[in-house]
């Protein structure tokens, strides 16, 4: 598989939540950084620690919470993905749509850094 094709999986196992799939195209000691304004956003450290800190929580506060892309940036061991993320809030039952980059650092076909970049405060908007 190439980076991008990495990437891609990495996206459909995130939606399909085949968790076993996201461990298996990261490496180990994978650090998953999200944006520290954004809810939960803190560093990880570990594919189980991502599944459970990030994939897992958001389906407790959100109806709905998806990353709708709209284009991939292939630079070789990086690749960038723009888009949005879209959700309804499960208590608020405001929808929510936030411009969104996500950067992916690769190794040896594996993932070994995912930084986030966002519009937090359309966010914590919709969650009012």
């Amino acid at each position: 598989m190439t980076n991008l094709e990495v990437i891609q999986e990495l996206y459909r196992a995130f939606k399909e939540e085949d968790y076993d799939a996201f461990m298996d195209i990261c490496t180990t000691d994978i650090e998953w950084i999200q944006n520290e304004g954004f809810p939960s956003g803190a560093t990880y450290r570990g594919a189980s620690s991502v599944v459970e800190g990030v994939f897992k929580a958001f389906n407790y506060d959100w109806e709905y919470f998806s990353f709708d892309i709209e284009q991939y940036l292939d630079a070789g061991d990086s690749i960038i993905v723009i888009g949005s993320y879209v959700g309804k809030h499960r208590k608020s039952t405001k929808l929510v749509r936030a411009g969104t980059a996500h950067v992916f650092e690769l190794h040896d076909g594996k993932v070994l850094r995912f930084r986030q970049f966002t519009d937090t405060k359309v966010i914590w908007d919709a969650m009012s």
